[in-house]
């Protein structure tokens, strides 16, 4: 377990998608804790460049940026706990990393523009960005899982992971904020993964519960209302 170390927190969805990878994989590892709006010695020197979490450390060697861990620890683990997490076929990995480029770039943004939006517009604005991308995901979802409980169709895989860090940040945003994001009648098989994805061994075993997300959420949701209110003194 020495020689395999993670630099984070499991309250940040992108430290959580190395976690669950982990736990697929059946790896032993030592969580190294971040404090928020902190920054260890450790992690500037292991990520200089960015300087954020996650940085995975594998025999002293730091590797950083989430999709880049997941992707390391599939490789040097290939047949560990539940297998390859990539698809086999190279058409599939295409699609999988896309949707996950995607996630990263369009609908979590777009997400937290909600929790920072300092008026009711630009609120309603960001949850129907939210939901056109769910709807997109939803079509993905339909395509790749092949009429499966998942991405990956029986297992989970790679977009599994990537995309599901995020379901309990989008319930909780969902239940603070009274809107509906990711809802049963519009989205329905998408809906049905999210619940199923919650209720996989490898990812109760690492995911925090609802309650603690929920307050981070408003923990955020202050600091961002602060931050917008201090910008128009």
């Amino acid at each position: 377990m020495a020689d395999v170390k993670l630099i984070g927190s499991p309250l940040s969805p992108y430290v959580l998608r190395v976690m669950i990878t982990l736990s697929l994989k059946k790896v032993e590892y030592e969580l190294l804790q971040e404090k928020f709006g902190e920054k260890s010695e450790l992690l500037l020197k292991s990520n200089p460049v960015y300087k954020k979490i996650p940085v995975f450390i594998h025999h002293d060697r730091p590797i950083c940026e989430s999709a880049v861990i997941v992707e390391y620890i599939d490789e040097v683990w290939p047949e560990s706990g539940c297998g390859a997490i990539l698809p086999a076929d190279a058409y599939h990995r295409a699609l999988h990393r896309f949707w996950t480029f995607y996630v990263d770039d369009k609908l979590f943004p777009s997400l937290v523009a909600i929790g920072r939006a300092a008026t009711a517009e630009g609120k309603a604005e960001a949850v129907e960005r939210v939901r056109a991308g769910h709807l997109l995901l939803e079509e993905a979802f339909v395509e790749l899982s092949e009429g499966k409980a998942f991405f990956g169709g029986d297992r989970l895989a790679y977009l599994d992971v990537m995309f599901g860090c995020f379901v309990n940040w989008i319930k909780e945003v969902e239940e603070f904020l009274s809107v509906e994001l990711l809802d049963e009648a519009t989205t329905p098989a998408l809906h049905g993964w999210a619940a199923r994805f919650r209720e996989h061994e490898a990812v109760k075993e690492v995911m925090p519960d609802r309650g603690t997300v929920l307050e981070f959420f408003k923990f955020l949701h202050a600091m961002w209302a602060k931050e917008a209110a201090d910008a128009k003194n």
